[in-house]
């Protein structure tokens, strides 16, 4: 399993562990929260009534038939109340009253109940126990949304207990309130935990991001292909990437230095030869012509192993370097037509005609002393494989991709179909057409190098009826970390 969706099942198992029990225990207990909100005004209006009925006792002048007029105007009155999203249309308040037996005194619903013995109720035998007495029973024994509240309170007459007064409220409401707020909450709920799995998921890309990238430039390094250093954060993941990027170096290192040795030795072997066979000969006697001729082959074979040498340290330093450290706009024709002039002498030694057609504002950023290192090399392999009196065309387009491709066309032999994959190789080279000798075999390696810190590629491939056309694609801004 992958490191964020890792992390994101632990969000998961976090929030379902820490929530589940919270939001059923609200579920479970809203019911009750609800008649609490109930039952607390409910207790101030039995004192209250308590009170009234007490005083009206002490003086004489209670009246329990006046009382029931009370409240049968009450209950006959018609209510367009809009209480939120709930219509009350009646008062559903009940009142009675006991005395000190227990035995029912006025009823103001349940007119008939006068006389009953309520003292077994528990409202009633708490009250009179001098205890807060309060219970909630079932209206209807088969409904079970019919319960009533019932809160008393004492009654007291000169100092003296002389009764219970207990207010009734049925719970209808209630109910009603719970079914339209459990779907809220529900949803309200449903709603947050979306929120918080999208926003954990997010969280676990977020944390996963720096291990994608550091894995996504080890591949790279694995590849073979040049690549930035991520960006990393300042956590252990960061001291992590620094510790592989060291190892990496660490490790490039070691393992350059070994095939440089191996390929330079190689390389520099049959230059060694020619040498050492020709300062053996010129120990002996010979014609002064032929002693010439070897000293000519000593300084050219020592010429071309200065060269190999001068050309392994350039493409060493261009193989280490990271990113462009320095970069500034570079106009193309202008590189172009400077690369040209350079290989003037050469063009004019081989009667070659030499063509370009490039957009004078097309422009990049880069390193203009690579560039024209690497376009001097391309062009320099035209002029080498192409014969005298031939053509080489330059030109320059801005690609599709904002990137510009600069191509460089000649019309000498065809590249073997066997060459074509190994033209990119350190130390692999051709014969020339007009001397039979080959180059170093790091021109093109150079060029390959240069391309790919400029983020771009080269690509070399025949033309026909005659000819070979090498295209070096460059990013227009290359971004220096």
């Amino acid at each position: 399993m992958k490191l964020g969706l890792r992390i994101f099942g632990i969000y998961l198992v976090i929030f379902l562990l820490c929530f589940s029990y919270p939001i059923g225990w609200v579920l479970d207990n809203m019911r009750t929260r609800y008649l609490e909100g109930v039952e607390d005004p409910l207790v101030d209006q039995a004192n209250i009534l308590a009170e009234i009925v007490g005083r009206q006792m002490a003086a004489g002048q209670f009246d329990a038939e006046a009382f029931q007029q009370y409240f049968q105007a009450v209950y006959d009155r018609k209510l367009e109340t809009r209480i939120y999203h709930l219509a009350k249309e009646r008062v559903d308040l009940r009142v009675y009253l006991t005395d000190l037996k227990g035995r029912v005194v006025f009823d103001s619903l349940y007119p008939q109940n006068v006389g009953a013995d309520y003292s077994q109720w528990r409202d009633v035998a708490l009250t009179l126990q001098g205890r807060y007495g309060s219970r909630t029973s079932l209206d209807d024994p088969r409904d079970p949304t019919s319960s009533v509240l019932h809160v008393a309170a004492p009654v007291f007459v000169k100092g003296e207990l002389a009764g219970v007064l207990t207010v009734a409220k049925p719970t209808t409401n209630i109910n009603r309130f719970i079914r339209a707020t459990k779907p809220k909450f529900l949803g309200v709920t449903a709603a947050a935990a979306a929120v918080a799995i999208v926003l954990s998921y997010l969280a676990a890309l977020w944390l996963a991001r720096p291990i994608r990238r550091l894995t996504a430039y080890a591949e790279a390094i694995r590849a073979g292909r040049r690549s930035d250093f991520p960006l990393l954060d300042r956590t252990e993941i960061g001291d992590l990437g620094q510790a592989l990027r060291k190892m990496q170096e660490a490790l490039e290192g070691k393992d350059y230095v070994e095939q440089y040795v191996q390929k330079l030795t190689h390389e520099v072997k049959s230059p060694l030869s020619a040498i050492r066979g020709a300062a053996e000969l010129l120990g002996e006697e010979m014609p002064p012509e032929n002693r010439r001729r070897f000293l000519a082959n000593i300084r050219t074979e020592a010429g071309r192993i200065q060269t190999i040498v001068d050309r392994m340290l350039e493409l060493a330093d261009l193989e280490f370097k990271k990113q462009l450290n320095h970069r500034q706009r570079v106009n193309v024709a202008a590189l172009v037509k400077t690369v040209i002039e350079s290989k003037h002498p050469l063009l004019a030694a081989k009667q070659m005609n030499m063509r370009t057609e490039i957009a004078p504002h097309l422009e990049l950023q880069g390193d203009p002393f690579l560039l024209h290192q690497a376009l001097a090399n391309l062009v320099q392999n035209a002029i080498d494989f192409t014969p005298d009196q031939g053509n080489i065309m330059v030109n320059a387009e801005e690609t599709a991709d904002d990137q510009i491709a600069i191509v460089v066309d000649d019309d000498g032999a065809p590249i073997p179909a066997y060459a074509l994959e190994k033209i990119f190789d350190k130390f692999y080279s051709l014969q020339r057409p007009d001397s039979g000798r080959k180059s170093t075999g790091l021109g093109l390696n150079l060029v390959k190098e240069v391309a790919e810190l400029h983020r771009g590629s080269i690509r070399i491939e025949n033309i026909l009826p005659r000819g070979v056309r090498a295209t070096l694609t460059l990013s227009k801004g290359v971004p220096i970390t």
